[in-house]
């Protein structure tokens, strides 16, 4: 390992540090004396045009409350935009030297975090706790396409992005059907995030000059009306199949045993020669959806759906239908499921908007009411088959008596553990994913209103 850097006034000077370096002698000048040679594998190509980096910071459009994630900062020239503008600025960097740099020159701006870290494994998802969170980056040529996936993958806490990427891999991702960069990358991104090309930039701001050109892309969550409900593993799962071998017609890739191909082009009305490359993004989702055999994947719920009503002893006293029942606060039964992987951490879903409680809202791994005659055991293993596609040995953990809070059902709460996958149906569920214990009871205590009552009652009493 290299001897850490002596701190020295003319490197460690703040002043300096806001002022920027906008010249390449004065780049030259700050990197020998961090003992840092260019490496073309990082990527490290520094901005030195200060109108440019001021023009894609506001493309971000802080304010005072955001939470911004820097990627690669460098020698910061969007960090020094961002300082003083926002509550909290996060800066993650990969270069050891520049990382001290960094964490020196800043340690006493009181808002500024410095993380050194590979952007591929940064972990975002404590990020959850804050209320908005914006990401910036110049991103390395090399494995740009890696961090923005590991970042913006399905369920994120991101609500918006910009990076400066390789002109080739940002033409990827705002490509349209019919052309050569469209493809896999295209469709996986423009199903959950609006995709906007913001600039084009030749060599001439960066030091050492880089052989392509770039480009400035931003990205902002899909709203919840752009598309309908899909399973992300099943769109991954045929996009992956469909563009392995672009220029060959769809009913030679897709695995088999999915549905009638002819049945499938007549509902899309699409016809049966078409390729991958011709189908546009909500054309991909509609065929995930027919394809998709989760036999959940279309019933959220049903009002009419029978629930036996208990006493306040847990006593059937009959059934009323689920609409009546939530309506009139009647006292009926529930379970739910923590699911939790070998390393402890806890599968939460994020319930689908076409739920008629708690729509978006996250949740315990699965959870659901008794059917009519049902034993709590029995409904927690069923539970796990339809809305994870799971099956394993289960133990009860404690019973929740009924109140507001958890919808007056009596709760037994149940636990295993379980790796994953999950077959998740989009009615119900949108997505998911595992998190720390201790990230979940931060999150809970700082936005409780994010998670739906049940699960908080579970997670307290099973904390107990």
């Amino acid at each position: 390992m290299e001897p850490s850097l002596p701190k020295n006034e003319s490197v460690y000077d703040l002043q300096e540090f806001l002022s920027g370096f906008n010249s390449d002698s004065e780049v030259i000048k700050i990197l020998n004396l961090l003992g840092v040679r260019p490496s073309k594998g990082l990527g490290q190509n520094f901005l030195i045009d200060a109108s440019v980096s001021e023009s894609i910071v506001a493309t971000l459009n802080i304010e005072p409350d955001d939470v911004v994630v820097e990627i690669g900062p460098g020698l910061g020239a969007l960090t020094r935009h961002l300082i003083g503008k926002v509550k909290k600025l996060v800066l993650v960097e990969y270069d050891r030297r520049i990382y001290e740099y960094l964490r020196d020159v800043l340690s006493e701006v009181d808002e500024v975090e410095v993380i050194h870290q590979d952007a591929v494994n940064f972990d975002i998802r404590p990020f959850y706790v804050e209320d908005s969170v914006k990401i910036i980056g110049n991103l390395p040529y090399s494995c740009g396409t890696e961090i923005i996936r590991n970042l913006l993958t399905f369920p994120s806490p991101v609500d918006l992005a910009v990076f400066m990427l390789q002109k080739e891999v940002v033409n990827r991702f705002c490509a349209v059907p019919r052309t050569k960069s469209y493809g896999v990358l295209t469709v996986m991104t423009s199903a959950f995030w609006n995709v906007e090309r913001l600039q084009d930039l030749t060599y001439e701001p960066f030091t050492p000059k880089p052989a392509v050109d770039s480009s400035v892309i931003r990205f902002i969550p899909c709203g919840p009306d752009k598309f309908p409900p899909f399973n992300q593993r099943v769109l991954k799962r045929i996009v992956k199949c469909g563009f392995h071998e672009r220029r060959k017609q769809l009913k030679r890739r897709l695995p088999l045993g999915f549905t009638d191909w002819g049945q499938i082009c007549k509902e899309m009305n699409i016809q049966e020669t078409a390729r991958a490359e011709e189908l546009s993004v909500d054309e991909w989702i509609n065929m995930a959806r027919i394809i998709d055999d989760n036999p959940l994947k279309d019933n959220p719920q049903k009002g009419t759906e029978l629930f036996d009503v208990v006493d306040e002893n847990d006593q059937v006293l009959g059934q009323k239908e689920r609409a009546h029942v939530h309506a009139e606060g009647l006292l009926h039964r529930a379970v739910h499921v923590f699911v939790f992987n070998k390393s402890g951490d806890l599968y939460l879903q994020k319930r689908s908007m076409l739920k008629d409680s708690s729509p978006g809202l996250w949740e315990s791994s699965a959870s659901g009411h008794l059917d009519v005659n049902e034993e709590y055991h029995s409904a927690a293993v069923r539970e796990l088959a339809e809305e994870l596609g799971i099956s394993g040995e289960i133990k009860l953990n404690c019973s929740i008596e009924p109140s507001e809070r958890t919808g007056w059902e009596f709760v037994r709460l149940y636990s295993c553990e379980h790796n994953g996958p999950f077959n998740l149906p989009y009615s119900e569920i949108e997505g998911g994913g595992f998190f720390r214990t201790s990230m979940i009871q931060t999150w809970l205590k700082e936005r409780p209103e994010d998670f739906a009552s049940g699960f908080v009652e579970c997670w307290n009493n099973y904390f107990e």
